[in-house]
């Protein structure tokens, strides 16, 4: 198997070439050569909590104002199944992986679950092979621009906020634009957030969009403390 071309595209050269062979191993290959072989499933149990642990770190220092439950969902707005996706589409991840025959038959090499596994299991080889720096410098080339975009863009704060609610009975969410003001070029949109027709929140953004996911995120404070006590 020809590993040159990712350790091309991630710059690095593997110590151990095992290592990113099994990451790029997916079950159905390993279940076809009888035993011959490992999956990448061990690696991206342990790139999982590589994962978590690089995120956290970062997101520590980046925004120092930030509560706990920010951190929280701005981290797992960084590590969702989307999210791995877009960063092994990166590396087109994809076209490296050994399948089964009918995982490549039924597409798997664009299965957004298997890309994100196979991520994971990426970012795990490289902790074994490297050292938990290396992995932070890797995970660093996607995430460099944190710090130049709104939280929104990394949280889907309204669908956190459905899911949160959706714990409790008889509860109703709403949206509703409140305002837009500005000329057509460079509007300001805000909207507010109801639950069971009580506006809980309000937020502002430069798209109706934006203007509810900020508004949700201030909701999703709030809701935590009625809800959860």
């Amino acid at each position: 198997m020809d590993i040159s071309a990712l350790e091309a595209a991630i710059k690095m050269k593997f110590t151990n070439t095992n290592y990113i062979i099994q990451a790029l191993t997916h079950s159905s290959y390993a279940n076809e050569q009888q035993g011959t072989c490992q999956s990448n499933e061990r690696l991206e149990f342990l790139g999982d909590a590589v994962l978590e642990l690089i995120v956290s770190e970062l997101l520590y220092k980046y925004y120092p104002d930030l509560t706990e439950g920010e951190l929280t969902r701005l981290r797992a707005g960084l590590v969702c199944e989307s999210a791995l996706v877009e960063y092994a589409q990166v590396l087109q991840l994809g076209k490296f992986l050994r399948l089964g025959k009918g995982e490549e038959l039924s597409g798997g090499r664009r299965r957004p679950a298997l890309l994100a596994d196979a991520f994971e299991a990426l970012l795990g080889a490289i902790y074994l092979d490297q050292d938990l720096e290396t992995a932070k410098d890797f995970m660093i080339k996607f995430l460099d621009n944190m710090q130049s975009q709104s939280l929104e863009s990394f949280v889907d704060y309204k669908t956190q906020l459905q899911e949160l609610l959706q714990q409790y009975h008889n509860i109703d969410l709403s949206y509703a634009l409140l305002a837009a003001e500005g000329p057509d070029h460079d509007k300001t949109f805000r909207a507010g957030v109801y639950i069971n027709d009580e506006k809980v929140a309000s937020g502002v953004g430069k798209t109706k969009k934006d203007a509810e996911q900020a508004a949700a995120r201030r909701a999703l404070a709030i809701v935590e403390g009625r809800f959860k006590k």
